[in-house]
């Protein structure tokens, strides 16, 4: 069985429990090296085989699970393996070949970054949606998913994999409609030893991440979800019904 285990943020606590289990179990991992927290390898067993995937092609890292079907197969990935994985290529040769295999979520990065802030992206009266996007760089996005677009929403947004451009990413973002003075963050390795989290605006995220020495493995979230102002939630009203209490009187 091959697992695809999404291996948490960064800090090695914030696995999951079925995550742990099948790494104490695994005869093989197969790890992103760049991203995952090497912590987590000793987890393993002693004699468990080590890939780090960062240095590999798809199809070496596809040739050693091919190779190796009849072993405990665990892929890890960072945060959770549904976001920016890749691992939809992954699934589909796997299928071709006949090896089963299943999915254990993690929790991502953009949970940490909120843990870090303290942050609720869905705040009643500001945002009830999360926009999860990345920019545009040497991997394209669809041009009717560009950022100005998305901006446009007002929605709460979380940017992956676009610390080294947030000079365009400001421009775009005001151009959708953010103001220069919208609340912004930058969160640097959230839940890691060394993470940063930095309060910003939406034009200030290039000045702020320079002064902090930060142009990769950041999250940028923005949104006046960041803000001060919102509504009382309706769940907890005493003026309010719901399928577990009747309003106070």
């Amino acid at each position: 069985m091959v697992h695809f285990v999404g291996a948490g943020p960064g800090a090695p606590d914030l696995i999951t429990v079925r995550g742990q289990k099948y790494l104490e179990n695994a005869d093989i991992v197969i790890y992103a090296g760049s991203l995952v927290n090497k912590e987590l390898l000793d987890i393993a067993p002693p004699d468990c085989e080590i890939y780090n995937s960062a240095e590999m092609t798809l199809e070496e890292v596809m040739d050693v699970i091919i190779n190796n079907s009849d072993k405990d197969i665990v892929r890890l990935h960072t945060g959770d393996p549904s976001v920016y994985g890749a691992i939809r290529e992954q699934e589909d040769i796997l299928e071709k070949n006949d090896i089963d295999y299943d999915v254990c979520p993690g929790v991502s990065s953009m949970f940490g970054a909120a843990a870090a802030l303290k942050a609720e992206y869905t705040l009643p009266g500001v945002s009830q949606s999360v926009i999860i996007t990345r920019m545009a760089g040497r991997t394209p996005v669809p041009e009717k998913e560009s950022i100005e677009l998305l901006a446009e929403h007002g929605a709460s947004m979380v940017i992956f994999l676009s610390a080294g451009m947030l000079d365009k990413l400001s421009e775009k973002l005001i151009l959708g409609g953010y103001g220069p003075d919208s609340p912004a963050a930058i969160v640097y390795k959230a839940t890691w030893e060394d993470e940063k989290k930095i309060i910003t605006t939406v034009s200030g995220l290039a000045s702020a991440a320079k002064e902090n020495g930060i142009n990769k493995t950041a999250l940028v979230l923005v949104g006046g979800f960041l803000g001060d102002e919102y509504e009382r939630s309706k769940l907890y009203d005493p003026g309010f019904t719901h399928g577990c209490r009747e309003a106070s009187k």
